[in-house]
């Protein structure tokens, strides 16, 4: 009888035995096969920023530039089509591109991209003329220079008070905190119940 029992439960851990074996074996192939999708993924990483793709996608951003005009003052309501068709005489139209916003509204300006880069030249002599009754602006579109940010000085906040470029504060001065207040590194000189 005992000898009977033994085998059973030597069954009973070769059959978990095995069955781990088997789980271990699946865990291994799924490991393999997410190595496999990373150095995929990071091979495609590092062509997106290999110097010459970045160049030579530069190189055509600054050539399809070279081909389009910024429309400013553009009417809400102006479709793509009517853009297209009043600058037609200018050239052939690859695409126009009117800028909405996060809700979808337009939001006053468009791009339009011809074919052949004379046909900029020709756009901008229509500079002021009027489509919805509305006076254009039309320039040609500029390139961004990635990596550099236009300079905005910063303006004087009218809440913190006038601060003048002087090392020391005159006495008629008035403190940038406010009416009551105090600056938070200092402790207040007396109490105060309302704060």
């Amino acid at each position: 009888m005992e000898n009977n029992d033994i085998d059973m439960a030597g069954a009973e851990n070769n059959e978990e035995l095995d069955d781990m074996k088997r789980r271990l074996k699946e865990m291994e192939n799924e490991a393999a096969a997410l190595r496999e999708m990373q150095a995929k993924v990071e091979k495609e990483m590092s062509s997106v920023q290999d110097p010459t793709t970045v160049a030579a996608s530069q190189a055509n951003r600054e050539e399809v530039d070279s081909r389009s005009a910024f429309v400013g003052n553009v009417d809400y309501s102006c479709t793509p089509e009517e853009v297209q068709q009043h600058f037609q005489s200018c050239g052939t139209v690859n695409r126009v591109t009117i800028r909405t916003d996060k809700f979808g509204q337009p939001k006053g300006y468009a791009y339009v991209e011809f074919l052949e880069v004379e046909a900029v030249q020709e756009a901008l002599l229509l500079n002021e003329s009027e489509l919805h009754g509305r006076q254009l602006k039309v320039t040609a579109k500029r390139t961004n220079v990635p990596g550099m940010k236009q300079y905005r000085p910063r303006r004087a906040n009218p809440l913190m008070g006038f601060q003048s470029r002087n090392p020391y504060a005159t006495p008629f001065s008035y403190s940038p905190y406010g009416y009551g207040k105090v600056p938070r590194f200092r402790m207040p000189m007396r109490y105060s119940p309302f704060y």
